[in-house]
């Protein structure tokens, strides 16, 4: 079995070395992090892990890594773990920027090893359970699609709330609909600090459907909310919900050719609403065990390097065309009241 390290030990690596112990698919020798501290809780939860806080200590005893460190460091220990001839598994996003997503998808490619990115929500029961509802037609010509990711914080220091949270919902809507976006703009706010804590997200895919996203790190309730508009069954998709995450609405508004040279008609169906049975297994652990599997045999992931380039690439798309409120500017627009 593969020997695996964890590097970055903060908020999420210990969820990530929870899985690594659990599964029986691979060993957890290692994990590495800049605070003796984090290594230290680690390594008394996990007798057999060895701790270093430094990765030029651990590069020789592991076959593959799992990173999952400040986004801005993504690049650089996911790049040199490559070139050591490690299978990489990196936390969302795989890189602050598409060009070096590329870098490190052609780097993998060229030294024939597994590059995983972390974009757990695509190993979900009820987002699986959506894409096949898709996929088999039962919602129809899709629409629009509205999606809400909210809640008091966590405010990151290195990354504002669309490369946050946003990139959650880009995969998704990624994952859904097999294409990227050709148009995508943006509008947000720094309500509290220099990096925008709110914003409103627009894409336009290939296809004709749209899509907004809404997030936030400064809203007084968390939710994980999306609407999915067909046209013939709705979805709302409430990730918050213990009970029934996914409702399937037989709602709708059909037209009725006119008889003679009237109007259109309208005319509206409200039908059964159906909650589909899902699975129990956890994203976390199925996502990390696809991860061992694929560097295993060299079959391709769900969230391979590839998938993680095209979500940076539209995370690109709509920081680029980020229009940004503040105060000044509203306050210097006709009819405002100073």
């Amino acid at each position: 079995m593969l020997n695996v390290g964890l590097i970055g030990l903060g908020y999420w690596g210990p969820n990530l070395a929870r899985v690594l112990n659990q599964t029986q698919r691979c060993n957890f020798v290692a994990c590495c992090d800049l605070l003796p501290s984090n290594v230290e809780r680690i390594v008394r939860q996990y007798s057999v892990v060895q701790g270093f806080t430094s990765v030029d200590n651990m590069w020789d005893k592991v076959d593959a890594v799992a990173i999952a460190t400040p986004i801005s460091t993504h690049f650089d220990l996911a790049q040199e773990a490559l070139y050591r001839g490690k299978h990489v598994f990196v936390e969302k996003p795989l890189a602050n920027s598409s060009e070096r997503a590329r870098k490190l998808v052609d780097l993998a490619q060229k030294r024939q090893l597994a590059l995983m990115t972390g974009h757990t929500f695509l190993y979900s029961p009820p987002v699986i359970r959506v894409k096949e509802l898709i996929e088999s037609g039962a919602v129809g010509e899709l629409h629009y699609l509205s999606l809400s990711r909210v809640n008091l914080g966590l405010y990151q220091k290195d990354v504002d709330v669309i490369w946050d949270l946003a990139v959650h919902d880009i995969s998704i809507l990624l994952y859904w609909l097999g294409e990227t976006p050709i148009q995508g703009t943006s509008f947000g706010r720094a309500c509290l600090q220099f990096n925008n804590d709110v914003a409103f997200v627009w894409l336009q895919f290939p296809s004709g459907v749209i899509a907004s996203v809404e997030v936030s790190w400064l809203s007084p309730q968390k939710m994980r909310r999306t609407t999915i508009i067909g046209s013939l069954r709705m979805i709302v998709y409430d990730d918050n919900d213990p009970n029934e995450k996914i409702k399937v609405y037989d709602r709708g508004v059909e037209i009725t050719e006119p008889q003679n040279f009237g109007e259109f008609q309208l005319t509206y169906r409200t039908g059964d609403i159906v909650v589909p049975r899902l699975s129990n297994t956890e994203p976390l652990l199925t996502e990390i065990e696809e991860f061992i599997r694929c560097a295993e045999t060299g079959d391709v992931p769900r969230s391979d390097g590839k998938f993680g380039y095209e979500v940076v690439r539209v995370l690109e798309m709509v920081s680029k065309n980020l229009t940004v409120a503040c105060k000044e500017t509203a306050a210097a627009m006709p009819g405002s009241s100073r």
